[in-house]
């Protein structure tokens, strides 16, 4: 039996997936706003409600994404909205609302299934490695004391080497909605991580009139040819 968290905004989240109320598994509703998505509790897998509101869903799993919760994520989508759904939203796997209970509890299996055989990511470019599973950075083996907004855009930067993101991109992509402070709140955080990073601060670029990359040394370059 599985414990799941149901993300949803919605006053009826017990009918995000009828079904599921005919299998044993355990269900728990939880708030999908952003400030509720900072604090989950444990599941075995994550439900996000995106019957109604697809900007929203969007939006949390791109937030569960970027901070690297360990639990797959399962979109529920109606029918009608299959068309807008994108797999850089970051789910794991998405299922119809009205699934009947022996396909949902097969994608639960999957899913599980998928998660239990994936081994932890860890980015090394540059000088810098990122540890997901503990979420540390190091700069050549140096531990870098970072926030964990700071930590989120390393991560986001360092996994899209030289890539170009504007400040409403890493807004989206980063803080997943829109924060209250605006573009600038980007630039706050770029300054912030470029003076832990030292005499490396150059990893982090900007592109003047763009935005900002992160920046692969000659040898990354070398090390993929």
């Amino acid at each position: 039996m599985a414990q799941l968290l149901a993300l949803s905004s919605a006053p009826d989240a017990e009918a995000m997936l009828p079904a599921l109320g005919l299998l044993a598994h355990g269900v728990r509703r939880h708030p999908s706003d952003p400030g509720h998505l900072m604090a989950l509790p444990d599941a075995d897998v994550i439900l996000v409600d995106a019957r109604a509101d697809l900007v929203a869903a969007r939006a949390a799993c791109r937030l569960l994404h970027t901070a690297a919760v360990e639990a797959p994520v399962l979109l529920v989508v109606t029918e009608g909205g299959l068309s807008a759904v994108s797999a850089d939203w970051g789910f794991d796997d998405v299922i119809l609302a009205g699934a009947g209970p022996a396909e949902i509890d097969a994608r639960l299996r999957l899913v599980l299934a998928r998660a239990a055989d994936a081994e932890p990511t860890r980015v090394q470019a540059s000088g810098i490695t990122i540890d997901e599973q503990s979420y540390s950075a190091k700069l050549h083996g140096r531990p870098l004391d970072l926030t964990y907004k700071e930590f989120q855009l390393l991560h986001f930067l360092a996994t899209h080497p030289s890539r170009v993101f504007t400040r409403e991109q890493l807004l989206s992509d980063v803080w997943g909605y829109d924060y209250f402070g605006g573009t600038r709140t980007v630039d706050v955080h770029v300054r912030r991580l470029r003076a832990k990073l030292g005499d490396a601060e150059q990893i982090i670029g900007t592109v003047r009139n763009v935005g900002y990359r992160f920046n692969l040394h000659d040898e990354d370059h070398r090390q993929d040819d």
